[in-house]
């Protein structure tokens, strides 16, 4: 490592949001900047307002700094509202794992305690990564309509009055099953071949990481390049949380709890002309018909060594794990 008083090497910006899962308070953000130091890294933290726009905040930050790599300290939805501010801009992305699941973490194989996250972003490469995109809203993870939105709302209830926590998750989940159960009636389009469908949601994945814990089918598709969709059974809401338990103790099947599909470009169009749609862990509200592309190394991200090495000749970091 280098000495913690060297200031020739790369210059960051740190993206903290102390919202997120496990929180970032000052005496971890300290940490922060001084492990980053060892590595000769000079480091610049800047901490997200809550009730602002973050990707016009690290925009700004990035214009005015001009750093060579954007560290995003948070869950899932910071880490893609930074992402999405860089993508096309060639700044490095590191990602510093501060939320509940961390799956884009877990995905490029980041470890997710702290001191050896820094390590992994200073020591390793930067590598092209591919994006996803619904209406030219970026995501990094997953993008869904229907039941899905309507249990992070309930979710955030949860949160407000149990605090985060995967348990708090998971019931939000049942919550919403029970109470709000509506299912769409949708016409989807994939590489130009169109199909009816009706579903209560329609899950877009981008991380192979994701489905193979929840033992979906899928994560081939996405290595190649394409988006999995996943369409849950129109099965009635009771039936459906015993496929909901299936996911969360094993035993989910192709065909028999869900449906799934693959290619690069997806058109799903819906009665209503406007929905909320959710983009890693976030709701906004979109118009019909909802486009779905991919954004084939829209970002560069420092991944661990020990990856960018396993990939070989494809730096995508999905690849390393095929």
């Amino acid at each position: 490592m280098a000495n913690a008083q060297d200031t020739t090497g790369p210059r960051c910006l740190v993206v903290l949001n102390r919202a997120s899962g496990t929180g970032t308070d000052d005496t971890e953000s300290a940490r922060i900047k001084e492990r980053l130091a060892t590595h000769g890294w000079r480091a610049e933290l800047v901490e997200l307002s809550p009730d602002s726009d973050i990707g016009a905040q690290v925009i700004a930050a990035v214009e005015r700094a001009e750093p060579e790599c954007v560290i995003a300290a948070g869950g899932d939805g910071t880490i893609c509202a930074v992402a999405a501010a860089l993508a096309g801009r060639g700044t490095d992305l590191g990602v510093l794992p501060r939320g509940t699941f961390n799956y884009f973490a877990r995905r490029i194989g980041v470890p997710l305690e702290l001191d050896e996250a820094i390590d992994a972003i200073c020591t390793g490469e930067s590598a092209p990564v591919s994006l996803g995109s619904v209406n030219g809203e970026i995501f990094i993870n997953n993008a869904s309509i229907g039941l899905y939105p309507l249990i992070l709302r309930i979710r955030e209830t949860v949160y407000d009055r149990w605090g985060r926590s995967r348990l708090a998750a998971y019931w939000s989940v049942l919550v919403a099953m029970v109470t709000v159960y509506r299912p769409l009636q949708m016409r989807i389009t994939v590489d130009g071949t169109e199909r009816s469908a009706r579903a209560p949601m329609i899950f877009a994945a981008m991380s192979a990481y994701q489905l193979e814990q929840f033992g979906f089918k899928g994560a081939e598709a996405i290595r190649d390049g394409k988006f999995a969709l996943l369409l849950a059974p129109d099965c009635g809401r009771f039936l459906l949380i015993w496929k909901a338990l299936r996911i969360a103790f094993g035993g989910v099947r192709q065909g028999r709890d869900y449906t799934l599909l693959t290619g690069e470009r997806v058109v799903v169009e819906t009665r209503r002309a406007a929905r909320l749609v959710a983009l890693d862990g976030e709701r906004c509200r979109m118009k019909a018909p909802f486009e779905f592309e991919i954004l084939r190394d829209a970002l560069r991200v420092r991944i661990p060594a020990e990856r960018a090495a396993g990939a070989q000749s494809d730096t995508r970091p999905e690849a390393a794990t095929a």
